[in-house]
């Protein structure tokens, strides 16, 4: 039998242990699922709904001491975690609030010839598989799980080993607010045994947040599994911003290193590097790397900490050796060691690093960091920051800072980046967010599919055409 031990990042000592089902039980519990979506998705659209505006309830009931558990389970500033629970909720509230628009028949009477009737039904999938990450396990979660369950699928979520907790909390919810309890299963997996699930016949969808070395593995299962099935990936990120001249560079530089440093950089859509146009550059990078020494990196149960440690060993290990990589091919370090103490080899504790006179030969500037580390380089025109925002194998979103309020003509240079920027997203003066009522997608590898959004719904669920001719003669 096969267990699980989450270890608490900044302490390193073990938090829960959970036991994973054999193949026989995960078969089990898919086909538990699918005969009981069957029955799910029969109850009226309007009553599922019903029951999805309970769930909140349920869930805010649960809510007090969810920080402090997600706090030990992946190291995130306890005074930052109630801001997932938040973000978990309006994501929830919105998705309700479309459900019925959004899974609506879409009625083609206006064009409809005599004796005929044309209508396309949203149909539900079946059983959706959600593998969910540790990063942010709520707010990601909840994309794919409650509208799934709304549409009218059953879902088996497999969290992350790091944050069991957050998929039994979500399932309590769930069913205390009235969802059928076979309908949300919450199954602890090893790798071996999430492929065994991504192939079972009776898995119809596959939802994966996390690397891109995940995600390959999560798609060539399902290549191998008998039949087509849809899987939706939301990889990885290298997310860039630029500076322009007219920037507001007060509120610019602020909003970057929180894009940058917020849960230690440990998010798809962080910031990882910045290009700045040359008439602002020096005054950038010198508030830039004044706001960044101020952060406290430390204990992160405690409230003042604004700066934890990040996941695990391995991933402390590996931000380290790309920052040393790069400063051996020439870049410059502006954050002195010693004033943040606590990050030192052999822990948790990574501190926050900005880097200079990097290029793109330079992993820190191509491959995803994930940790509070972020490359600056100078640019010269809007022209060169589209092409060294593009050069990159990732596609999440990319922010652009302008004054575009007091100058028509920034508007306009922005819609430019709008059209030529490859990415899922395109920010004006902000990053690091997700609305809820736009698309969250990413192309290359960023992954493919969509979350969020009425586009969300489409994802899970499958257009039926329906055909009627009423007159014969």
């Amino acid at each position: 039998m096969s267990v699980q031990t989450t270890i608490i990042p900044h302490s390193q000592q073990p938090l829960v242990t959970r036991t994973y089902p054999s193949e026989q039980e995960l078969d089990g519990f898919i086909t538990i699922a699918s005969k009981a979506q069957k029955t799910w998705s029969k109850v009226p659209l309007k009553e599922r709904i019903a029951i999805g505006y309970k769930f909140i309830d349920e869930f805010k009931a649960l809510s007090e001491d969810l920080p402090m558990e997600l706090t030990l389970q992946m190291g995130r500033p306890v005074s930052q975690c109630a801001g997932e629970v938040r973000g978990f909720l309006d994501r929830a509230n919105y998705m309700l609030s479309i459900a019925e628009s959004a899974l609506a028949d879409v009625s083609l009477a206006d064009t409809d010839k005599p004796g005929f009737r044309r209508y396309i039904k949203r149909t539900p999938l079946g059983v959706v598989l959600v593998v969910a990450p540790w990063n942010y396990p709520y707010l990601v979660s909840i994309n794919a799980v409650l509208p799934a369950i709304i549409a009218g699928n059953a879902v088996i979520l497999k969290p992350s080993p790091q944050t069991p907790l957050t998929a039994e909390r979500f399932a309590l919810a769930l069913t205390r607010a009235g969802v059928p309890k076979d309908i949300i299963q919450v199954v602890h997996m090893s790798p071996a045994l999430t492929s065994h699930a991504v192939q079972h016949p009776s898995v119809d969808f596959v939802s994966f947040t996390g690397s891109v070395i995940g995600g390959r593995a999560v798609e060539e299962a399902a290549v191998q599994a008998k039949g087509f099935k849809g899987v939706g990936l939301e990889l990885g990120g290298k997310d860039p911003a630029y500076v322009r001249p007219d920037a507001d560079l007060n509120y610019t530089i602020g909003e970057l290193v929180d894009g940058a440093l917020f849960n230690s950089g440990q998010s798809c859509c962080a910031i990882e590097r910045i290009y700045v146009h040359e008439a602002v550059y020096d005054a950038f990078v010198e508030g830039y790397v004044k706001l960044v020494k101020g952060y406290k990196l430390g204990d992160p149960t405690l409230p003042e900490t604004n700066l934890g440690p990040v996941v695990s060993l391995a991933s402390a290990e590996r931000i380290r050796k790309q920052v040393s990589d790069a400063v051996k091919a020439g870049a410059k370090t502006l954050i002195p060691e010693d004033l943040f103490p606590m990050a030192k080899v052999g822990t948790t504790y990574v501190a926050p690093q900005v880097l200079v006179d990097v290029n793109h030969s330079m992993d820190v500037m191509m491959e995803e960091t994930f940790g509070p580390i972020v490359g600056i380089q100078k640019v010269s025109s809007d022209e060169e920051a589209i092409k060294l925002m593009n050069d990159s194998p990732y596609g999440l979103t990319a922010s652009v800072w302008t004054n575009a309020s007091a100058n028509p003509t920034s508007e306009e240079a922005f819609l430019k980046f709008v059209d030529e920027l490859e990415t899922g997203t395109v920010f004006l003066n902000r990053c690091d967010f997700l609305d809820p009522a736009l698309a969250w997608t990413g192309v290359k590898d960023s992954g493919r599919g969509v979350s969020l959004s009425k586009f969300g719904y489409d994802q899970l669920t499958r257009a039926k055409s329906v055909h009627m001719k009423i007159k014969t003669s």
